[in-house]
Formats: C-alpha cells, sequence, structure tokens
C-alpha cells in the first residue's frame, strides 16, 4: 500500500509533502510542510501573509473538519493618508486593476490555520515541517515557466517599492524560467518560525515589526487584529451526488455553497447521456452554469445564521425553481441576463494530499496579488486582500472591522460508502467553481480517470460569454454557436480555467493528477 501522494502546483511544492510522507508523517503533516513550501516555491502565486481553507477527511475515523483560515477586515481606520494605490495588470486582451499599498494588507491567517492543522491532526513538530521550507528559500527557488508566467504579468508590482524590487529584479534585471530565486532573509524568518510557533508571527518580534511597518506607513492592521486572529473549525456541506458524498466548505467560502447548488443542478439531469465535450453537454454545463451565477445573488441577499442560510439555499423549496428554469433553457426558451461580477484574485495555489491510512487534504491558499512591499529585512512580503474588488462588492474597506472576508476557495473531497474518492480544488477566481464542478462530473458521472478528468478542456460561462478552452472540438463550437451562444474559442489550455490538483482512487491505487495549467506536479510515494 502506497504510504500517500500529492498533486500541487510546482515540483517544488510536491517535493516537500512527498518527503513527510516518506518519513512517514500523514496527509496533514504532507499537506502543512507543502503549504509553507509553496510560500518559498510559488513565490509569485502566493506568501506566508495570505490566507486559505483547508478540508480534512478521515475516512477511518470520520472526524471531518474545514479549517478556515481566511483574511480578516483590520480595525485601524482607512484615512486620505493610507498607502492605497492602483496599479494596472496588462493580461493582453484586457488591463485589470488592483489595489497594493500597506492599506491593500488584510489581517493574515495562514500562519495561524496551517500551525492548528498540524496541532490537530499532525504527528511531526513545527520544525520537522518547516525544514523544506528553510532549504529551499536557503538554495533559492527555482522558476518554472507557469510561475514565470505570473512573475511576468505582476511586474509592477514586483517591483512597486525598492525593497520588493530589490528582491524580484535586482538591479533592474528580470529572472529567466529555471533561475533561482534566492530568498535567504526569508528562510531565516521561517527558521524562528520553526523555533518559536506561530506566536512569532503575530504577537512576537517579526508580528510586532509587521505592525509597526503599518503604523508607520499608512496600513490598516493593528496588534489587536494580529492577537485576535482566530482560526475557524467548521463543518464540512455534506451533499449526496449519484451514490456519492461531496464534502465542501462553508462560508467563508462562498463557493462550497455555489458548487453544491450546480451540483444539485445536475443531479436533476443525466450528463452522460451525451457525448463528453458534445454539443449537448456543453449547453448543460453552460445552462447550470448560468442558473449558479443567477443564484449567486439569493445568496448574497441572505441574512441569518450561516447554516440556517446554507440549509434553505439548498432546499427543494429554493431548488425547484431553477430545475424548472433549467429544463426550459434546455427546451430553448430565451436565456436571462445574468449579473457581471468583478473578477477576484487569480494568485491562488491548491494541494490535495491523500495518505495510506484515508486521511485527505484539501487546501487553498491565496495572498491576492501581493501589497508590493517587504517588510524590513524579514524577507516577508503581505497580502493586498483588501485591494479586491470581487472582496468587497460594497465598496473597498466597507466590511466591519473584525469581520472574516468573502472567498471563492472550495477546496473538496469525495467519498462513496465511507471509503476515500477525490481530493481536489483550484485556483482561478470564480473559474474555481466551473473547475471543480466540472472535474467532479468528469469522474463521478463520466468515470474518467483522475488525470483525464483535471485536464480534459474545460468550459466557462458567464455574462453571457461562453469560454471555450482549446481542445473542445471545432463540431462542438460551431454547434454551440448554432444555438445562439457566444463563444470565446481560447486556441489551447490555458491558467484562466483554473488548476485543479487532485489526488483520487483507481481501482485501489492512489493516483495524483497535476493540472498541467498551473504547473501541476504530483508525486507518488510507495
Amino acid at each position: 500500500m502506497e504510504k500517500g501522494a500529492i498533486s500541487a502546483g510546482d515540483p517544488q511544492t510536491a517535493a516537500a509533502g512527498a518527503e513527510i510522507l516518506e518519513q512517514g508523517g500523514n496527509a496533514v503533516d504532507a499537506a502543512v510542510a507543502a503549504a509553507f513550501t509553496s510560500f518559498v516555491a510559488e513565490t509569485t502565486l502566493v506568501n506566508i501573509s495570505g490566507g486559505g481553507i483547508a478540508l480534512v477527511i478521515d475516512s477511518q475515523s470520520e472526524r471531518d473538519v474545514v479549517f478556515d483560515f481566511f483574511s480578516d477586515m483590520p480595525r485601524g481606520a482607512y484615512t486620505p493618508a493610507a498607502d492605497f494605490r492602483q496599479i494596472m495588470i496588462d493580461f493582453g486582451p484586457e488591463q485589470q486593476a488592483f489595489q497594493i499599498g500597506r492599506a491593500s494588507v488584510a489581517v493574515p491567517g495562514a500562519v495561524a490555520g496551517l500551525c492548528r492543522m498540524a496541532q490537530v491532526y499532525g504527528t511531526f513538530d513545527l520544525p520537522a515541517l518547516l525544514a523544506p521550507a528553510i532549504r529551499l528559500a536557503q538554495a533559492g527557488t527555482v522558476m518554472n515557466e507557469a510561475q514565470h508566467y505570473i512573475y511576468m504579468l505582476l511586474q509592477p508590482i514586483f517591483q512597486a517599492t525598492p525593497g520588493i524590487a530589490a528582491i524580484y529584479a535586482p538591479g533592474d534585471r528580470l529572472y529567466q524560467p529555471g533561475e533561482r530565486i534566492p530568498l535567504p532573509a526569508l528562510g531565516r524568518t521561517l527558521e524562528e518560525l520553526a523555533r518559536r510557533g506561530p506566536d512569532y508571527f503575530y504577537c512576537g518580534e517579526l508580528g510586532q515589526a509587521i505592525v509597526s511597518d503599518q503604523q508607520a506607513h499608512g496600513g490598516l492592521v493593528t496588534a489587536a487584529d494580529m492577537a485576535a486572529y482566530e482560526v475557524y473549525e467548521h463543518t464540512p456541506i455534506a451533499l449526496d451526488y449519484r451514490e456519492h458524498t461531496v464534502m465542501l466548505p462553508p462560508p467563508s467560502s462562498s463557493g462550497g455553497v455555489l458548487v453544491a447548488f450546480a451540483l444539485k443542478l445536475m443531479a436533476g439531469q443525466e450528463p452522460a447521456a451525451f457525448a463528453h465535450n458534445g454539443v449537448e453537454h456543453l449547453r448543460l454545463l453552460s445552462e447550470i452554469m448560468r442558473l449558479t451565477n443567477l443564484a449567486r445573488a439569493d445568496w448574497d441577499a441572505l441574512t441569518g445564521p450561516v447554516d440556517e442560510r446554507i440549509a434553505w439555499f439548498l432546499s427543494d423549496e429554493h431548488l425547484n425553481r431553477y430545475h424548472s428554469r433549467l429544463n426550459d433553457l434546455l427546451a430553448g426558451a430565451p436565456a436571462p441576463v445574468e449579473p457581471s461580477f468583478v473578477p477576484g484574485p487569480e494568485d491562488t495555489t491548491h494541494i490535495s494530499v491523500v495518505d495510506g491510512a484515508g486521511l485527505l487534504v484539501s487546501i487553498t491558499t491565496s495572498a491576492g496579488e501581493n501589497a508590493g512591499y517587504v517588510v524590513g529585512d524579514t524577507g516577508v512580503c503581505l497580502n493586498n486582500m483588501l485591494g479586491e474588488a470581487d472582496l468587497h462588492p460594497q465598496g473597498f474597506h466597507r466590511w466591519p472591522p473584525g469581520t472574516r472576508l468573502n472567498t471563492m476557495m472550495t477546496p473538496t473531497v469525495v467519498v462513496k460508502d465511507k471509503h476515500p474518492v477525490l481530493a481536489v480544488g483550484s485556483g482561478g477566481s470564480n473559474r474555481i467553481r466551473s473547475a471543480i464542478l466540472q472535474v467532479l462530473s468528469n469522474v463521478i458521472d463520466f468515470d474518467l480517470p483522475v488525470d483525464a478528468a483535471v485536464n480534459a478542456p474545460r468550459i466557462h460561462f458567464e455574462a453571457g460569454l461562453l469560454q471555450a478552452e482549446g481542445g473542445i472540438s471545432q463540431a462542438a463550437i460551431d454547434g454551440l454557436r448554432a444555438r445562439g451562444y457566444v463563444v470565446n474559442q481560447w486556441p489551447d489550455r490555458n491558467m484562466f480555467f483554473g488548476g485543479a490538483h487532485a489526488v483520487g482512487f483507481q481501482a485501489g491505487r492512489l493516483v495524483p493528477a497535476g493540472d498541467v495549467r498551473r504547473g501541476g506536479s504530483v508525486a507518488l510515494v510507495q
């Protein structure tokens, strides 16, 4: 029997998790080590000051927990002197605005969340779990093609201040794929964290340095924010879908309830009756995505206790009219106008780990893009979650202090008859939901092997536009256009459509699958 398997967004991240599995650690140990290593290996995507959501499913004991360590709204008051400025990122076909600076920083949750996971489920101590990340920071992380793509896009951020430019563009020279980015200061900080634990980050010298920098340069995060940060532990949403149980995170993940809603719509149909990625299959996916976007407004309007909101949103009472609308749309009824949503953070990464004892971990983290500066000589860059328009629908800096921000992160686990089937999650803003929906359906409805399920071409439907990834047949594209869909046809696979790194079971064996769109890398430990 295998010791375990891991799928992640970089070979160095996957190797860190595999190292811990080799040493006898469990899936949580491996996931925590890999996540800390990702803050070095995937430094252009994520950093130690971000936040995340993790789903831990123990198929032996049924001790299942969602660890919510996403970012909080700080207590400091926004003033005209705040360090909050707009930069533009050129994506080619379009430009997108982001806000960076000290006042774009939300209260960090990643360190608290990963340490809490290790405390509750892990078997290794913190120095052992941080050892791979420390070694990599000291040696320098090797930039792969996927990381380099993001690195080039985010140059306005990586050169926003002299401190961050000294790391990511020393002497105005840009790194090339295959080169190492040395991060010695971050390595020293990780060594201190390993010795002193999470208090060092929140209340100790590092926390004090973060707060002092915030106070001196127009930030909002206070010492009280850092001291009060709390990791929430929830029961997963458990959804029955074609003899499987799909486990999803509740809020602060909005993605979890929206994926559950989409699966309930899918359950009333028979996607496997159609050719996979044929016209009728893609129409069904598109209309479910359309209706889920419409239902998002229902969800956003709900108030009251979270459990009651979830129960109503996923109830037959609420869903029945959407089932009827879906049938009408598939029969050719005029399509309703759906809302347009501001894109959320693209810079998200995911790790899936399963061990031989049946412990499954699905963990997604993000730091937005990057706030564009470094805290003193610590090597620590901070998040810009307060500069992400999608996280602030009422306008920037409007959330009440201490509020946990919402996220589309949707780490997911599937079991059947208490046996593990799949751990999966994705980066990609609103496309997280469509990526996970398609991977789940590919595995459960179409019985595709895990790698094929993850890397099959995908679509995304939003605001009346059907995005069709390279690999979908021209006949299917033509058929969709003939039925009135506006289709944007992509030439190749693209990270726009997410990065669904997964570990599944096939014929009783562990099978990791990395998403080629986002540098997917895997390791199987015998």
